[in-house]
């Protein structure tokens, strides 16, 4: 499907006033790129993969909206945008409020980000994008290979590094483990635990299209699809999913998702969980470290360890 992008150059202080004012005129899809720096309450309320570095802010913004290429004229439209766009330089300082226009298609928006995913490791595990060639140096390494897709995770960020760092401890192929992967994105969590040596994963996440992302992620890493069961579904209140994912059938636990969620979700994992059975999570901005240590210690685990890196923690428990 290929859209018509509409762009304003503005200020950051004008942002909100425009994003409202766009959807007063029934303008959905709307993009905001400025370089101001999120702070660790943003960080907390917003699970992006990776941080990139910006550049610095100078109060410069741009507003992006997006109209479908269906043939008609928007004409009328664009012209309603330029008026209600003049009558808010009475309320904020606007700035240029040039509007620049350009075509894309949905899978622009899917592959553009990929420029900002380069191969990296994590110990001996080389973890590399699908569409990257494999370096001369790093052929003996441990490899695994990523594509996000639509959904997210490509194992870059502090927290989804925390919790490979714990499997990586946890899982021994003589023990061959059965793990339980909540929120599992790309696949990334339960494809390493698989590489590692578990027998079986069983993953759940919100979002259907993680389901594919996952899917097509063990066939390029060579895992045959018996080695793992995926459902849709949240498992903090859906009780027909707990059934599906089963009691005290699981070694390990992980969970990279949000403090707020694994907060409330901590209840029901003893049950999932055999005795002596980990709890690895992660997703945890520091200051909530001490919330989510709470609400696993309340639910009946044993902390056993907590990591940091960066401003992220990971917190691993046991049931005993």
């Amino acid at each position: 499907m290929k859209w018509n992008r509409y762009t304003i150059e503005t200020t950051t202080a004008a942002e909100d006033y425009l994003s409202s004012m766009l959807m007063e005129l029934g303008i959905e899809g709307i993009e905001i790129e400025d370089n101001v720096p999120l702070t660790k309450a943003d960080q907390a309320d917003m699970f992006i993969d990776f941080l990139p570095e910006l550049p610095p802010d100078e109060g410069i913004s741009h507003v992006s909206f997006y109209i479908e290429d269906d043939g008609e004229d928007h004409s009328e439209l664009l012209k309603q945008v330029k008026i209600a766009l003049e009558e808010l330089r009475s309320m904020v300082e606007v700035g240029s409020g040039v509007i620049t226009s350009s075509e894309t298609e949905d899978l622009d928006w899917i592959n553009n980000w990929k420029k900002y995913f380069s191969s990296f490791t994590i110990e001996n595990i080389l973890i590399k994008p699908t569409w990257e060639e494999m370096k001369e140096e790093d052929k003996d390494k441990f490899m695994i290979e990523i594509d996000p897709g639509i959904s997210f995770g490509t194992g870059k960020h502090e927290t989804t590094q925390l919790c490979i760092r714990e499997l990586i401890k946890y899982i021994k192929k003589e023990e061959a483990p059965k793990v339980l992967d909540v929120g599992c994105g790309s696949g990334i969590l339960s494809i390493v635990a698989l590489k590692l040596g578990a027998r079986e994963v069983v993953g759940t996440d919100l979002d259907a299209d993680c389901m594919i992302s996952t899917r097509d992620n063990m066939e390029v890493n060579h895992l045959p699809e018996n080695l793992g069961t995926f459902y849709i579904g949240n498992l903090i209140d859906d009780v027909e999913l707990q059934e599906k994912v089963g009691t005290e059938e699981y070694e390990i636990v992980v969970a990279n998702i949000l403090a707020d969620v694994i907060i409330p979700m901590a209840p029901v994992i003893p049950a999932r969980l055999k005795k002596g059975g980990l709890f690895i999570t992660s997703g945890i901005i520091d200051f909530k470290e001490n919330e989510v240590k709470e609400a696993i210690e309340k639910a009946g685990m044993e902390i056993v360890q907590i990591n940091h890196q960066g401003e992220w923690v990971n917190i691993t428990a046991r049931k005993n």
